[in-house]
């Protein structure tokens, strides 16, 4: 554990991602995520399909693989336009404080707006962590900036949501271990390619809303 990876992992980076719900405000209007335990359902969920790919992207761009290449492989494996442009989005946004907070030529090896995950692997390379840090630090965000959403629609309290989020602490460390299981040989066809139908239909129908409060 390092200061640079509890740095990334941390909510307050001015990164955008706080304007992000990661598909639970779409979920809460549908009425599938109302309290703990439904949205401590909706987190697995998300961990085991969006959080596992992200982690895997993550480790791979950390440990040096070719990021063009990777910022194609994210593309083909985030099948909704909505979620596409939310992930560039929050991309572009840590790549700005990025490099300032790492300054690093790695970062010029980025295409234009690249997919969040393949962002926050050259994050930690430049921030000296281990494609297994970036891969925490993906898994991590897949679930707490969704908690923290949660939280705030649905007025919940925040001490539960909090324990909600760390009893998914081995669930994460799993997904983390997994994406870095390479060995430092990165192969195209060991990235994940995890996915879930009802995210992607969630974020469509959400990016057509009036009255989101959220941006995804």
């Amino acid at each position: 554990m390092t200061a640079a990876l509890l740095t990334l992992a941390d909510s307050r980076l001015p990164a955008g991602g706080h304007t992000h719900s990661g598909g639970v405000e779409q979920a809460i209007a549908a009425g599938l995520v109302h309290a703990p335990s439904s949205l401590a359902a909706f987190l697995l969920r998300r961990l085991t399909t969006a959080g596992v790919v992200a982690a895997g992207l993550a480790a791979a761009a950390c440990e040096g693989g070719d990021l063009a290449a990777l910022d194609a492989e994210a593309d083909a494996r985030t099948p909704s336009p909505a979620l596409r442009a939310a992930s560039r989005q929050q991309g572009r946004g840590l790549v700005r404080v990025g490099r300032r907070a790492w300054p690093s030529p790695l970062w010029d090896a980025l295409p234009p707006a690249p997919h969040h995950p393949v962002a926050l692997g050259v994050a930690a390379a430049a921030g000296g962590l281990t494609p297994r840090d970036a891969a925490a630090a993906a898994a991590y965000l897949t679930v707490s900036g969704p908690a923290t959403a949660a939280q705030r629609l649905l007025a919940m309290d925040p001490l539960t949501v909090a324990a909600v989020t760390a009893r998914l602490a081995p669930e994460i460390d799993a997904v983390a271990e997994a994406a870095s299981g390479r060995n430092g040989h990165f192969c195209h066809s060991d990235l994940p390619a995890d996915t879930d139908l009802l995210l992607d239909l969630l974020a469509e129908v959400h990016t057509a809303r009036k009255d989101r409060f959220f941006a995804s």
